[in-house]
């Protein structure tokens, strides 16, 4: 919901970022894997819930995801390269809610419904975007990306949010899971009702 409008905040140090990185020679592809990886640090951190230090782990991924991009687009978008991203988001994305049910057998419901709700959204995403290289749909409101992104109520920043969120107040997070799969839930339906839109009527 709110992505459109932090690309206006966080692309321009981002790129500043992104020209150094790629002037030395350093791909959007190592940059991925490693910030994949960085995330990976936070799911052993929850499960033992050292939170705070989990937390650090979990914007280094999302720094690195976001200088990804920058150095993509001063050098050269590839088509793996977008397909790489997508792939350690969703991964990083379902691995800290599972972080959350290590640390605490109660959580476990409330991270499966999550989990449950990100095929949703995740799902709906990519078949759209599927459909609308199909039909040679594109859109640069996000800035250049390899596939297209079908905003909703869920997106990058709110996600991003939420686990901010349960790593702070570990002790709600039935309720930020229950909120959060909520949004999701409301993001798949707006999605399937777009796609609908673009895609349906002339079925």
């Amino acid at each position: 919901m709110f992505d459109t409008a932090l690309r206006h905040v966080i692309d321009p140090p981002l790129n500043a970022a992104g020209t150094k990185i790629t002037a030395i020679g350093i791909s959007a592809n190592a940059i991925t894997v490693a910030g994949f990886f960085l995330g990976l640090v936070a799911v052993p951190l929850i499960a033992v819930e050292e939170y705070g230090l989990a937390l650090v782990f979990i914007l280094l991924n999302r720094l690195f995801d976001g200088l990804d991009g920058a150095v993509a687009r001063h050098s050269l978008l590839t088509d793996f390269g977008g397909y790489l991203d997508i792939v350690c988001d969703f991964i990083f994305y379902s691995a800290i809610v599972f972080a959350f049910a290590l640390a605490r057998p109660e959580n476990a419901l409330f991270a499966a419904l999550l989990i449950f709700s990100f095929m949703g959204t995740g799902s709906t995403f990519l078949t759209y975007a599927i459909m609308a290289e199909k039909h040679r749909i594109t859109t640069a409101i996000q800035g250049s990306k390899s596939l297209y992104y079908l905003g909703g109520l869920a997106e990058g920043g709110e996600t991003i949010a939420a686990m901010v969120l349960m790593c702070l107040f570990p002790d709600y997070f039935f309720a930020i899971a229950l909120i959060f799969a909520g949004m999701c839930w409301i993001t798949t339906g707006t999605r399937i009702y777009a796609a609908w839109v673009t895609f349906g009527k002339s079925d």
